[in-house]
Formats: structure tokens, sequence, C-alpha cells
């Protein structure tokens, strides 16, 4: 209800996206009460999810995409009699702009790293971990690498949805990238739904961690 007017593919994407993606369990994994940095927000229903439900105590979204961002902000007008004290922010952010300053009790990156050009995959990764507070979580998903059928699957979305050759990252490599950063894995998860493979990681760092 709260996607209800821009272009109908984006709307129905919106309205479907549980049925293609563990949205339910990426949404139960967010610690309840914190403050949220969502990495590649899209248009915005991840956060919305988290603010309609009173999950999230604030919540930053930031995404490449103009007119995502324009969904995702009409989305917002209509959180705010839905979740008033809910603090919903979403910006429009270029890759090379890095992300906002500060750090955050969750961030969140959900299915964009295989957007990302593989020569700054690490680059982004290690930013996003550097936003994670203290005790805070980073909650990463992506499309899988295999089995070669449902990662051949996803690449055709991509290429009618998004018009992009999208470069899957190993789930080997955001694990080491993780530990590299001073996280620990907490969550490790494969699902399927439909003919689409992800992959879920919650990494952790320790209350008076090291950076």
């Amino acid at each position: 209800s709260l996607f209800t007017d821009g272009p109908l593919l984006g709307r129905l994407m919106q309205h479907h996206r549980h049925r293609i993606a563990p949205v339910a369990r990426c949404l139960e994994l967010v610690p309840a009460g914190v403050d949220l940095l969502d990495v590649g927000c899209g248009g915005g229903l991840f956060v919305a999810c988290l603010a309609a439900t009173g999950r999230v105590r604030s919540a930053h979204g930031v995404d490449a995409s103009a007119a995502a961002i324009a969904t995702a902000r009409a989305a917002a007008n209509r959180l705010r009699d839905r979740a008033p004290g809910v603090e919903v922010r979403f910006e429009h952010r270029r890759v090379e702009e890095g992300l906002p300053a500060g750090e955050y009790g969750a961030v969140s990156m959900i299915d964009v790293m295989h957007h990302i050009p593989r020569s700054a995959q690490r680059g982004a990764f290690l930013e996003a971990a550097a936003r994670v507070r203290a005790g805070g979580v980073f909650l990463y998903k992506d499309m899988c690498d295999a089995p070669a059928w449902r990662a051949a699957m996803n690449r055709m979305h991509d290429l009618v949805m998004a018009r992009q050759w999208i470069r899957y990252l190993p789930i080997e490599d955001a694990d080491r990238w993780a530990a590299e950063a001073g996280l620990v894995r907490e969550v490790a998860e494969e699902r399927a739904m439909l003919w689409y493979g992800h992959e879920i990681r919650v990494y952790r760092r320790a209350a008076g961690g090291a950076r």
C-alpha cells in the first residue's frame, strides 16, 4: 500500500518481490530498535517494511538511481502516518561519492554487489562494513554464483530488468573481506525461491571491537 504510484513495472516489482526473494528472512535478521543504513536501497522496499513494522528507530537509504529514490521518497511520505515515530531518509548518492559518514547499528547491502564492477567490489564491501558500529551488524545478501543454471537465470533477469551484465561475487570473498574488516560471521544461509538462488550473511562487530 506504500507503493501506489510510479511506473507499473516498478510497482509490480515492489508488490511481488517477496515471491522471488527472502524479504521476510532479511527483515527478521535486522535487530529491533537499531538505526539502519541501507546501501543500494532501490525503491525503498526494505526500509519501508522495517519502518512500517516498527523494527527500526531510524533508517537512511542511499541509491545511485534518481528514479528509484523518487519512488522511495513517495513511500516515505506515506510512512509518516503509519510510522510517525520512525525517522526515514532517502538520498540520491552516486557510488563515487562514497557512503554517508557516521556509524550505524545495522548496515544492509541487499542485491547490490553483483551490479558493482568487479574491481570496485572489495572497496564497496569494506566501506559498508566500516559504517557498522561496535556491537552492530552487517546484513549482506546477494545472488548465488552456483549452481550455474540458477546463476544464469538471474543473469537473464538482470539483462531484462536492469539491462546490465552482472558480476557475481563468490560468497567466500565476502566472508574473507568481513573478517578483514573485523567482523564475525553469525549467520550463513542459502535460500532458493523459484529459480533464484540467494546467499545471506550476517556479520557482527564485537562490542568494543577493533576496526
